[in-house]
């Protein structure tokens, strides 16, 4: 009997298609719903974090920024500093877009041969939302909201000075003009290189948070014993 007629080949054959697609749907749906409970488990608290986060991040910039600029009487090293400020913000966006569109694979396979950082890309990636987010919203912002309030201190300094023949109000406009116009074009310069190279942006970023990880020192230090004695054996 042929498979196109109505008898019991094709019927078998249709009843364990129809349960292997009903057991595959019901994994997805399984899956689906723990990824959705750990999700909303793990983004709960967030929020409260990333508002702390601010409020911490945000005193600490304007401290800096406000006693640095206000006590420091060169003028070109208060334009430094506020130059730093704004480099800070672009330099973060950079980090959080090129999280967001790195991929994991590369690192997997050099997690497996125990390179140094890659244990670090691989969480980074895996929470790249909460990093973008910290990286994009809440360091962007802040550095953009204290690069503002900067440039009115340094405004204050030059009209205090009166280095400048111009009146306060056209000073303060060329002055926010000038950094929103550094800003973007930073942030604009940066977004391109952190796509095209995300994932070299996030090898050294997370080389850079592995120094501070303790198991990752302990273990560089196992390797480097172990190959020290490789050497030492084979000669």
């Amino acid at each position: 009997m042929s498979k196109d007629d109505g008898g019991p080949y094709k019927s078998s054959n249709d009843k364990g298609k129809a349960k292997k697609d009903s057991k595959i749907k019901n994994k997805g749906k399984n899956n689906n719903g723990k990824n959705g409970k750990n999700g909303k488990k793990r983004n709960n608290g967030w929020p409260v974090k990333v508002f702390i986060l601010t409020f911490v991040i945000a005193c600490a910039f304007s401290f800096f920024s406000e006693v640095t600029i206000r006590r420091i009487d060169d003028l070109i090293l208060a334009v430094f500093i506020l130059l730093i400020i704004v480099s800070i913000g672009v330099v973060f966006d950079i980090i959080g877009i090129a999280v967001a569109s790195a991929s994991e694979v590369p690192f997997v396979s050099m997690a497996s041969k125990k390179v140094r950082g890659a244990r670090e890309a691989i969480r980074l990636i895996r929470n790249a939302d909460q990093v973008s987010s910290f990286c994009n919203d809440v360091v962007g912002d802040i550095c953009g909201i204290i690069s503002g309030a900067a440039g009115s201190v340094l405004i204050m300094k030059i009209a205090w000075t009166n280095s400048v023949s111009l009146e306060e109000s056209l000073l303060s406009i060329i002055i926010s003009s000038l950094i929103a116009a550094i800003t973007v074009a930073g942030k604009a310069l940066g977004k391109s290189f952190a796509i095209t190279n995300s994932n070299k942006v996030v090898y050294y970023t997370a080389y850079f948070l592995s120094l501070f990880n303790r198991d990752e020192r302990l273990s560089g230090k196992k390797s480097s014993q172990s190959n020290a004695f490789m050497k030492a054996r084979e000669n």
